[in-house]
């Protein structure tokens, strides 16, 4: 059948003495010195690698039989045997897999050339891995491969110019349908195949193979994987015009004394020279516009050998021959590879004939804001110069603007450059034009000037925008403008100064977007101001930004929404200080309760801020829990200023709220049980009463009584055991109010330790409170006693054996014996945790131990443990 609850026999509560020093020092851990000796664990880690490819981890220096170490080596390469995942995926990523020979050309290459170019060039080593991951196809291609068909006789008979006469209408085989990897690897065999007949010194075959592959570069079917293909056949040509510039200057040797780097053409022999006339003049007798164009262009480097001006010769003329390359795409990727072997010589040159506007724009917009910042008057120079037919320069002006948005020019040419640019913007009659443009200018302006041009800019603005409410179609740029002025210029004493910032934020009149604009500044205020600020002008401001924020919140505002509001005017009111001029302050505090009425976290905050708000504004809230925190909080900052009578009056406020606590509370927008929330206010309700001295009208432990008659009349949930929780814990309160010297106090505040002095009269008031609250919890602990409740009656009874144990006397034979009862009545239908129970009795046994604990162990023997059923 049902258990029955233990009775008490009319028990008396003797709680135990409590000595809280020794107590906390038994707590404790003990503290032992560690001599770390030449390690320490926050050195730097140093990982070495062994012979044998096993990784170790050491603390201080690398282990001297290391065949290598480096104290920044990945750390990935401790854990995967040196192979970092990140370099192979990288490897991966790259579909081309050239052989080392061609890599140490290129980098040998990019040596050679590198001098000749600015620093903040980005070579074109770097930029061929990136295209050829960037453009891959599925599509299928297709090459031309030439085949031989003349005999060996014949071969010896034909001139040289009827040899690539044969190339370019002999038999030739289309490879088709090849994939994207079999056309690479074809292109690779011709590589490798231009390099055996070199070495075999079959220099025409060598050509034949160049001019071939070069004629590749006409077919544009495939255009997404048009740039890979570039890259690839270039390769080639790179490789031809290596070899041949080395064969000539192999002929330059004397006596194995190779020229140097900066020779002139007098000390080139003649014989090196005719060979490299020879070259040329074969290249010319090709008679396909494509194939002599970049044959010879990949030889460009030989003109060193024949003249000074050889090279600057050259270009204009190589230049001229592109512009009769019909198709466009194949005629910008001729500059383009005319641009990359001429470096700085053919820069200027194929740059002036190819930018008309469209491409100047490309140009801005693919290379490296660095390369364009350091640069900048001269594109400016190039957009003045570009015809605006075909494209705006306006367009090309905001492109250069974005650049500098990202970095920086030389600093004597800023302000010509935002004057130039600003020349050309503001007199845009278009006004999606011009706020285009103005955008990103604003940056720039922000970024490098004080607020004299920063406020002209934005007077500007103002100016084009405002006729026929232009502002309108606008809002998503003006609203960059706001946020980048607040980024660069967040002293906002400085921003208010700026004399057009308030009648700019004045354009955003559709009221969405206006709080989204007042959200930003205030958000960048929290996050910049660091010192509390009585600034008249910044005040008025941010009121005035704060009420815009306010004013948007109605009964379809979401929840989240005015959380973020209220946390926004929240951080505003904290950063306001007057010191010590409380008028000033109380004034601010009365105008933004009236101004922020609607979000109660901001009349919240502003209770927090202002005692006087306590008794007037804390009624008028809605959420109950929240009005009792405040209570108990006003009540517990009284108390800390000694205002004891004030005290009383707010936890009074409290006692009398805690019936109005609904059975269901609405958090985040759900309908929940308030059991759970009640529970924490009392229990917090109960420490703060600890320190309360009795009123000396109101007799002993009034406040105490109060609230227990008043958890004694609140209705509870029938499946509830909050209110047994409730009272266990009102044992642990009397408990600790039965000792000589309480835990804690209140400065300069006489809790009733001090009041009664131990009186055996007040501690008599104590134990008769804690009799009458235990037998409250032993009628529960009986009405649990049916077949449905009985785990919970399990869990109770040991919650209050725990209670007893820490807080009761139990060399007190009732007590004792009551315990024992608990302990067996949470066992008693196999409800109890059986590794809880056996860490209690080993906590009781380890108890009795200590000094004046002894009778822990006549309990333990009396404590069984039972099995589960």
């Amino acid at each position: 059948g049902p258990a029955a609850a233990p009775r008490d026999g009319g028990a008396r509560w003797h709680a135990r003495s409590r000595n809280y020093v020794s107590e906390s020092d038994m707590c404790k851990l003990e503290s032992v010195p560690v001599d770390f000796g030449d390690y320490h664990p926050l050195k730097p880690i140093t990982v070495t690698e062994s012979k044998t490819k096993k990784m170790s981890r050491k603390g201080s220096t690398s282990s001297t039989s290391s065949s290598s170490s480096s104290s920044m080596m990945d750390p990935l390469s401790s854990v995967l045997d040196g192979t970092d995942p990140l370099s192979l995926f990288a490897a991966a990523a790259d579909p081309v897999i050239t052989t080392a020979t061609m890599d140490n050309t290129r980098k040998k290459r990019d040596k050679d050339d590198g001098p000749a170019v600015g620093s903040d060039f980005e070579p074109w080593s770097s930029k061929r891995g990136e295209i050829l991951a960037r453009y891959t196809t599925t599509e299928k291609l297709s090459i031309v491969s030439g085949t031989s068909t003349g005999s060996a006789v014949s071969e010896k008979v034909r001139t040289r110019l009827e040899e690539l006469d044969d190339l370019e209408e002999g038999s030739q085989k289309e490879l088709l349908n090849l994939t994207q990897q079999d056309y690479m690897n074809r292109i690779e065999e011709l590589n490798q195949s231009l390099k055996d007949a070199w070495s075999s010194d079959q220099k025409v075959k060598a050509l034949k193979i160049v001019i071939q592959c070069s004629k590749l570069l006409s077919d544009t079917t495939v255009i997404q994987f048009y740039p890979s293909k570039f890259v690839l056949i270039t390769d080639i040509l790179d490789t031809f015009g290596k070899l041949v510039y080395e064969r000539i200057l192999s002929m330059c040797m004397d006596n194995r004394v190779s020229l140097s780097d900066n020779f002139s053409p007098e000390s080139v022999n003649d014989t090196a020279k005719e060979t490299c006339l020879n070259w040329f003049f074969k290249i010319a007798s090709i008679r396909e516009l494509i194939p002599r164009f970049y044959v010879e262009a990949a030889i460009l480097k030989c003109n060193k050998f024949l003249s000074k001006m050889g090279i600057s010769e050259c270009l204009p003329r190589l230049t001229s021959m592109i512009r009769g390359i019909g198709d466009p795409l194949v005629a910008v990727y001729a500059r383009a590879y005319l641009c990359r072997v001429g470096y700085h010589l053919a820069l200027q040159t194929c740059i002036k004939d190819l930018l008309h506007a469209l491409l100047l724009n490309s140009v801005m917009s693919a290379f490296r804001a660095e390369f364009i910042a350091a640069r900048s008057m001269d594109f400016i120079g190039m957009i003045k110069e570009c015809d605006e037919s075909g494209f705006p320069k306006h367009l090309l002006f905001r492109s250069l603007g974005l650049n500098l948005a990202l970095a920086d020019p030389p600093e004597n040419d800023r302000l010509q450059i935002l004057n130039e640019a600003w020349k050309v913007i503001t007199k845009l009659k278009n006004p999606q034009d011009y706020i285009n443009c103005a955008e990103v200018w604003v940056e720039y302006t922000c970024r490098h000037f004080k607020k004299r041009e920063v406020n002209t800019v934005l007077a500007d603005i103002i100016k084009h925008m405002t006729p026929d409410r232009a502002f309108e179609d606008a809002y998503p740029q003006l609203q960059s403008i706001i946020q980048k002025v607040i980024t660069y210029i967040y002293d906002f004493s400085l921003l208010f100064s700026v004399e057009k910032f308030l009648p700019f934020l004045d354009m955003f009149q559709k009221e969405n977007v206006r709080v989204e604009v007042c959200k930003c500044i205030m958000e960048s205020f929290i996050k910049h101001q660091q010192e509390s600020t009585k600034d008249p002008v910044i005040l008025n401001a941010l009121l005035h930004i704060c009420k815009t924020m306010h004013d948007s919140v109605n009964a379809l505002t979401l929840e989240d929404e005015k959380r973020m509001l209220a946390a926004l005017i929240n951080g505003f009111i904290k950063m306001v200080s007057f010191g010590r001029d409380f008028e000033q302050q109380l004034s601010f505090y009365v105008e933004a309760r009236s101004m922020f009425c609607n979000l109660e976290p901001v009349l919240v905050q502003l209770i927090h801020a202002c005692v006087a708000f306590c008794f007037i504004t804390i009624p008028s809230l809605s959420s109950i829990f929240t009005r009792l925190n405040l209570y108990l909080h006003s009540g517990q900052v009284a108390l800390a200023n000694q205002c004891l009578s004030q005290a009383d009056a707010f936890f009074k406020a409290a006692v009398s709220l805690v019936p109005e606590v609904p059975k269901m509370i609405s958090i985040d927008g759900k309908m929940r049980p308030s059991d759970a929330f009640l529970l924490e206010f009392l229990c917090n309700f109960f420490s703060t009463l600890l320190v309360v001295p009795d009123h000396p009208e109101q007799g002993v432990l009034f406040l105490v009584r109060g609230l227990l008659n008043v958890i004694q009349d609140y209705t509870w949930e029938d499946n509830s055991d909050d209110k047994v929780r409730i009272y266990t814990n009102v044992l642990h309160l009397l408990s600790a109010m039965t000792q000589e010297t309480y835990i804690y106090h209140v400065d300069k505040v006489d809790s009733n330790d001090t009041l009664y002095g131990g009186d055996s009269k007040f501690l008599a008031e104590i134990n008769k409170l804690c009799e009458t609250v235990i037998a409250q919890i032993l009628d529960h602990l009986k009405t649990l006693g049916k077949e449905e409740t009985l785990k919970r009656q399990s869990q109770l009874a040991l919650y209050l054996f725990n209670t007893i144990l820490a807080h009761g006397d139990l060399r007190n034979n009732k007590l004792n014996q009551l315990s024992v009862n608990l302990w067996n009545l949470a066992q008693k239908h196999g409800f109890a945790d059986t590794k809880t129970m056996v860490k209690t009795l080993e906590y009781i046994r380890r108890r009795s131990k200590q000094p004046e604990m002894s009778h822990f162990a006549d309990l333990a023997l009396r404590l069984p443990l039972q099995s589960r059923t």
